[in-house]
């Protein structure tokens, strides 16, 4: 019932739509038949500012017949309109080629109201004809360059380089007064000069230095670079960059984070210097977004020469490090310092610094395989420093090697004494110590900063841990010779000890005499190292742990070589024992005003192995009958199931040999056996030889080796 009433009412709706429908269809019609007319009509008279609007609006209106193009009529007015695109096109084309002809450099045409409008016509029609128009443009007016900077010519090479970039900024300025109001601000007409000027450069110098590959020299290329960078950062303050991508006249987004260390703010070179003596290589920086868009659109053509560069580094390095060696042999060593620690050698601050520059100056040049290549230059010259001058300018010993030597053991044998190293000696190896520990902390900040510099894709080729590995072992060698220096200086005094004759000590006195050398000669070496380490404390501890690693043994080995001991002079040694414990135990600080305490992993030595020593004598003052007990007593206190040490402690003791094979019998009676099972491995490491077992076991390959002498 509701339909049959409202039937006359829905369907006066629908005609009163298609009414509406027909008329403004009708209506879009007449316009676009009249606006063809009038378009085809300003089209022959070139009336190409009238055009540009009326162009818009009939395409607008022409996109509202997309579905009547079924209709002939509506189809040939489409037609028509593709038509009068296409003559705009070739028309506009045209007289842009009167107006700047491509033959020559003259110019008989020139900027005008009717060209100014046929750009506005051409942003409409299909963007090819507005590509045309820009590429032919573009091309006419760089014809000029391209006779002047002739590879023929003197003004192409690479000494007057100066001179093409002159060249267009004379013309960019030309353009602007001429031709400035002719093309629509939007197609960056003045920025697509520059770039294609860019890139014709950077093929001639290319082509040219292939050419004349050999006339390239150091200077000459890095002034081209030099002058070309500085092209390349004119145009960045003068230009966005907004038409590199593929000509495209699409403003630039937001950029993309980039990985280019060269886009960084770069310190000066004072900066630079002061930051590196300081070691402050490693401060991070904030990265920037990129700023020069420009960057390497000419200056890449110079990368395939940047050899020459990397050449002349390693002769400059070669020339560096021999003028090192020299100036270290007139000047001497360092002198000695009590106040501020040891001295760095200043070749070190100075081979560090002009790394720097050279790392600054090729990131500039390039990121890719020449910074590779001045890696490995780097690499070199690291390693001739650590060699030439530091490992060659230590102190040398006979047994600097650490290893056992002919001439050591004839000095041996004869019982000459190993001659200590001077002041003025010990105050070298603590300053090379030092150097080393500088270059050490250097190297790994240069190696973080060449992986900053370099493209992303190259950063795992960096590698500098060999030549960090040099400069450990210099820090190891140099620790060494001092511990050895300050352990052979103690060796009469421990051998004095080994021949005094302890069962004729009637009584307990003050410290004997060799415990007064050692004492001196420790007051006399480790203040000096510890003040020339003062900067580098961690190794002066070092020192500290080798020596009492490297004496404590070797005092127990002197200690069994005292024999045999009456009780007066096994007290008497006891005494001894506790007073160098406590200096031992001070070494650290010992002749120092202000008093630290030791390091704990130092006092744990000197504790373990001084308090062995103690109980080694407390075994020896100790009865021997009833037999069983004494050796109850020993294992007791020294924890020792070996019967070597046994054997020691009884010939300390001046027992016969009669008692002493009783004394063993039963000493192997009474050994723990170690139980089965997981257990058994916690009894066995009684039995892993010790420091003194193992100083003995040495002790019989030196004199084998005297035999076989």
């Amino acid at each position: 019932m509701v339909k049959e009433i409202t039937r006359d009412i829905k369907q006066l709706d629908h005609a009163k739509r298609h009414m509406t429908t027909s008329i403004t269809t009708l209506n879009h019609l007449h316009m676009l038949a009249g606006g063809v007319d009038s378009l085809e009509a300003m089209t022959r008279r070139r009336q190409y500012g009238e055009v540009a609007n009326l162009l818009q609006g009939v395409m607008n209106v022409l996109e509202h017949f997309h579905k009547y193009m079924g209709i002939p009529q509506i189809r040939q007015l489409s037609e028509r309109v593709k038509a009068a695109q296409t003559e705009l096109g070739q028309q506009i084309l045209a007289d842009f080629e009167e107006a700047f002809p491509s033959q020559g450099t003259k110019r008989p045409g020139g900027p005008s109201n009717v060209l100014r409008d046929a750009c506005l016509v051409a942003n409409i029609l299909d963007p090819r004809i507005k590509q045309e128009i820009i590429k032919k443009f573009i091309k006419q007016h760089l014809s000029e360059y391209l006779v002047l900077f002739q590879e023929n010519q003197d003004v192409a090479w690479l000494d007057k380089i100066d001179r093409r970039y002159a060249w267009i900024k004379r013309q960019l300025v030309d353009y602007e007064e001429k031709y400035g109001r002719m093309f629509p601000r939007e197609w960056y007409m003045t920025e697509r000069i520059a770039v294609e000027f860019c890139h014709i450069t950077r093929t001639e110098l290319a082509k040219i230095m292939r050419t004349r590959a050999k006339e390239i020299e150091v200077k000459l290329l890095l002034f081209a670079i030099q002058r070309t960078t500085n092209f390349e950062g004119f145009l960045a303050k003068r230009f966005s960059g907004c038409t590199l991508a593929d000509g495209s006249l699409k403003k630039l987004e937001s950029p993309p984070p980039s990985t280019n260390p060269f886009l960084e703010d770069e310190p000066t070179p004072e900066m630079e210097e002061l930051a590196m003596e300081k070691g402050d290589l490693d401060q991070p920086k904030k990265p920037k977004a990129p700023d020069n868009p420009f960057h390497g659109i000419v200056s890449k053509c110079f990368e395939p020469h940047l050899y020459v560069y990397i050449e002349s580094q390693d002769k400059n390095l070669g020339e560096l490090i021999d003028r090192f060696v020299t100036d270290f042999k007139a000047q001497g060593p360092p002198k000695p310092n009590t106040d501020e620690g040891g001295a760095v050698l200043p070749s070190c601050a100075d081979l560090f610094v002009y790394y720097k520059k050279c790392m600054v100056q090729c990131s500039q040049l390039s990121t890719g395989e020449p910074m590779i290549a001045l890696t490995t230059i780097f690499q070199k010259y690291l390693r001739e420093y650590a060699w030439k001058i530091l490992s060659g300018n230590l102190p040398k010993t006979t047994s600097s090697s650490g290893g056992l030597t002919i001439s050591s053991l004839l000095k041996e044998k004869e019982g000459s004494e190993v001659a200590k190293f001077t002041l003025e000696e010990l105050c070298l190896i603590c300053s090379i110590l030092s150097t080393a520990e500088y270059c050490l902390a250097t190297t790994q900040q240069l190696e973080e900063k060449l992986k900053e510099k370099v493209d992303i894709s190259l950063t795992e080729r960096i590698n500098l841990t060999g030549e960090m590995d040099t400069f450990s072992t210099v820090i190891s060698s140099s620790i060494q010779l001092l511990v050895q220096d300050l352990d052979a200086a103690c060796d009469p005094a421990l051998t004095a000890m080994s021949k005094m004759q302890w069962q004729n000590v009637e009584h307990v006195g003050d410290q004997s005499p060799y415990v007064t050398s050692v004492i001196l000669h420790i007051k006399q070496n480790v203040p000096i190292i510890r003040d020339n380490l003062a900067s580098t404390r961690k190794y002066f501890t070092q020192f500290c742990i080798k020596f009492a690693n490297s004496f404590i043994p070797k005092f127990i080995t002197h200690l069994f070589k005292c024999k045999p001991i009456s009780m007066v002079g096994a007290e008497q040694l006891l005494l001894d024992t506790h007073s160098l414990k406590m200096v031992l135990l001070d070494l650290p600080s010992i002749g120092s005003q202000v008093v630290r305490k030791a390091p704990a992993s130092y006092t744990k030595i000197v504790v373990k192995g001084m308090t062995r020593a103690e109980m080694i004598l407390k075994v020896v003052m100790a009865p021997h009958e009833p037999s069983v007990v004494f050796v109850d007593n020993y294992i007791k206190l020294l924890s020792d199931c070996n019967t070597e040490t046994f054997q020691k402690i009884l010939d300390m003791k001046g027992l016969k040999r009669s008692e002493q094979s009783s004394m063993l019998e039963l000493f192997r009676q009474r050994l723990p056996t170690p139980p089965s099972g997981p257990e058994g491995s916690s009894s066995l490491s009684l039995l892993a030889p010790t420091p003194e077992q193992e100083s003995s076991r040495i002790r019989k390959l030196e004199k084998l080796i005297k035999k076989r002498l």
